[in-house]
């Protein structure tokens, strides 16, 4: 969970003012994405907040001219996620977004007005940070339904995976350098490319410049400004192109420049670990009972909603849940043990369902609220902690085989969307080089 929130408020703030930082906003358009356009203010908005987080350390930041370059290319493919969503039907609820928000307020120590407060300090009013918001949360949803519906796991490919661990139970923190060549790139493209990897390559060795100040300044992979982290990846998340590689290396080790589908890129081994000391598996689960009316032909909307209202005045005033739920909840998998839905994880109904419950207090009831099921009563009866790496290992693995091929699918899908879309960048250096391919066949992003 903080770690969703985290990468929230950090897309979020790709969009809003730099913290202790003021942009004057310029008029004008700095890029054409399709029918939408990035603003000046904008792209200078998301420059000065990469400047801040690097604060004290901009030494290992690219060239003014390629940070912006970079900069730009991420909000290009954000632009294009956010219309590719908006068209194929994702929602965003209101109601979402502000339990996001109060999320990352909460994770941050502040309360929301303390956010707003905040926010307006450093030049960004809270509509338009739920807008960022809302945006990310668009992205998400949409590679969700990606997964959804291009991504299944076989067991046979879970069997496979499982009898290759008992052999090898290394993990390993990786980071990346990506070089992209673009979709039928030339021969001298190709060229290019792969002189300037080597020519990384050499600043590496000598030791003039460390692996991620390198991916900082020169990687086109849309994680550089991260310094190429990969994050810990176990055997069977790393692509079988790679993973020969890296089960020979040493921490620090960097591999030759390797040619994919991308372009040129190089792996480093930041660490490696047995699998036992990685912290166990945890994952936070509830207890709740709910009340459910459903939304079908027979039943409006409105008509179901009205019907929830009732019933949570009836609760509000004394009523007892587990009674009612017998009586009036249509869902016929709880209906008679009183609504009771027993420990399950957060997002196992939905993350609509979860995220109500998620910010109750134990023993509190939500007030009504909608699902693609209906309209939900919650009461919350305990939370806790549970170590799922003994019960569920044959779960994880399908969801690390599953994580795998959504990277891949989602890479695929993110670079034939940015090939497709008509993009002009005005007044930036650099506009008219090679390098508009962001994505890669090794890194999650």
């Amino acid at each position: 969970m903080k770690k969703l929130f985290a990468s929230l408020l950090a897309g979020a703030l790709l969009l809003a003012p730099a913290f202790a930082q003021q942009v004057a906003p310029i008029d004008g358009i700095a890029v054409v994405v399709d029918e939408d356009v990035i603003l000046q203010s904008e792209l200078d908005r998301a420059v000065a907040n990469i400047r801040a987080q690097y604060a004290g350390r901009t030494e290992q930041l690219p060239p003014p001219e390629v940070l912006e370059r970079q900069v730009a290319e991420r909000l290009v493919l954000l632009k294009l996620q956010v219309a590719r969503a908006n068209s194929t039907g994702v929602k965003v609820s209101s109601q979402e977004v502000d339990q996001t928000i109060s999320a990352i307020a909460a994770q941050n120590q502040v309360s929301v007005d303390q956010l707003a407060a905040q926010l307006a300090r450093d030049g960004t009013s809270l509509p338009q940070f739920r807008e960022s918001i809302r945006d990310e949360l668009l992205v998400q949803r949409l590679r969700q339904r990606l997964a959804q519906s291009q991504i299944s796991v076989s067991d046979a490919e879970v069997d496979a995976a499982l009898a290759a661990q008992q052999g090898s139970g290394t993990q390993y923190h990786l980071a990346h350098i990506l070089v992209a060549v673009p979709e039928g790139a030339t021969p001298e493209q190709i060229a290019t490319a792969q002189s300037k990897i080597e020519g990384v390559q050499g600043l590496i060795k000598r030791g003039e410049m460390d692996f991620a100040a390198a991916a900082v300044r020169y990687s086109d992979s849309p994680n550089a400004l991260e310094g190429g982290d990969l994050g810990w990846r176990s055997s069977d998340e790393i692509p079988s192109a790679f993973a020969d590689l890296v089960r020979g290396m040493s921490p620090g080790q960097v591999t030759e420049p390797i040619r994919g589908p991308s372009g040129f890129q190089m792996l480093q081994v930041v660490e490696s670990r047995d699998a036992s000391q990685a912290a166990p598996s945890m994952v936070t689960q509830y207890k709740a009972s709910h009340i459910l009316i459903r939304v079908d032909e027979t039943t409006s909307a409105a008509e179901a909603k009205a019907k929830a209202d009732t019933l949570h005045a009836r609760l509000l005033g004394g009523a007892d849940f587990a009674a009612l739920a017998r009586e009036e909840s249509q869902d016929p998998s709880s209906q008679a043990r009183g609504g009771d839905l027993g420990w399950f994880a957060r997002d196992q109904f939905g993350p609509d369902f979860g995220g109500e419950v998620a910010q109750l207090d134990d023993g509190a009831v939500s007030a009504p609220f909608r699902t693609q099921a209906g309209w939900h009563i919650v009461k919350r009866a305990g939370s806790r902690q549970s170590d799922v790496g003994d019960t569920s290992q044959r779960d994880q693995v399908r969801e690390t085989i599953g994580r795998r091929k959504l990277e891949d699918e989602w890479n695929r899908f993110l670079r034939e969307m940015r090939g497709e879309a008509f993009v002009d960048f005005r007044n930036l250096a650099g506009a008219g080089d090679a390098g508009e391919a962001g994505t890669t066949d090794a890194s999650g992003n």
